[in-house]
């Protein structure tokens, strides 16, 4: 029985989701998990988070897990800093399930909890500058859903007339971000 490997990663700001390339263009102009860590042979990514989203994300040999987390709704949680100041029917579109554009269609995602922060939350720098509240209103969002469609915590804010500006993944299951740094790596037993 093959004993497999399973890792906790705190994807930074500008890396793709996937260990590296064989195009030669995108390998010299993008960055790759390759870069954090020596990975073991087979490793994967479970899920991606886009090179502009960062936080949280989980790298396994094991594809039955990988397909678990991916297809039986472990909830995802995510802190999303959005341009204004949502209103209180703006957030039922959210939690009620919102149309997006998805793959030339239209998609209603499925409903989700929606929390306005009080607070910003403690978070590193993103290393790259982010719009603050000197050039208007901003708001911190905690989503959390059962899905996991491309970019779809963006549309979602982005439906409501409310675009995200910085997106980090916090939560998986019971596994959460914590006090990792971006590009952290921690090993972890394989149980969400």
């Amino acid at each position: 029985m093959t004993e497999h490997k399973h890792f906790l990663v705190f994807k930074p700001y500008g890396f793709i989701s996937q260990l590296g390339s064989n195009d030669l263009r995108q390998r010299r102009k993008k960055k790759f998990l390759a870069e954090l860590h020596d990975w073991p042979e087979g490793m994967m990514p479970i899920g991606r988070l886009d090179e502009k989203s960062e936080g949280l994300l989980l790298m396994t040999t094991d594809g039955k897990l990988s397909d678990y987390i991916n297809r039986s709704g472990v909830e995802k949680e995510y802190y999303a800093l959005v341009d204004g100041i949502p209103t209180q029917e703006q957030l039922m579109q959210l939690m009620q399930g919102i149309a997006i554009g998805l793959e030339g269609e239209k998609y209603t995602t499925k409903p989700c909890v929606v929390k306005i922060l009080q607070e910003s939350p403690l978070l590193p720098n993103r290393g790259k500058k982010i719009r603050d509240a000197r050039h208007g209103p901003i708001t911190w969002l905690s989503i959390t859903i059962q899905e996991g469609k491309f970019r779809q915590v963006r549309k979602m804010t982005s439906a409501i007339g409310c675009p995200t500006l910085r997106l980090v993944r916090v939560r998986i299951g019971n596994l959460k971000l914590h006090e990792l740094q971006p590009g952290e790596v921690l090993e972890w037993d394989g149980e969400v």
